[in-house]
């Protein structure tokens, strides 16, 4: 999955694991996005959310979510997410 950030927003992506869960639940849910300020993150039993501000303009980056399932599996999937100012 690919998104636009300007660098002033503070926006919300989700991760929706339902499918890759197959009737498990997340357990954990960590989020790292060097480069971009994580303001908040949660996850449902199927969703990991990352509220994510800041970004210099015109750098992609890569959201990375780790989680951990109801049944001890662990994965990991990214998001690209790319700094467009909109002003502009």
């Amino acid at each position: 999955m690919s998104f636009v950030k300007d660098p002033e927003a503070v926006i919300d992506y989700v991760m929706d694991w339902t499918f890759y869960l197959a009737g498990n639940t997340i357990s954990t849910s960590v989020w790292s996005v060097p480069g971009l300020t994580i303001t908040s993150q949660s996850h449902t039993s199927t969703r990991a959310t990352v509220w994510l501000a800041g970004g210099t303009a015109y750098q992609r980056y890569i959201a990375r979510n780790t989680i951990t399932t109801s049944a001890g599996q662990t994965d990991v999937r990214g998001i690209a997410i790319t700094v467009y100012p909109r002003n502009q």
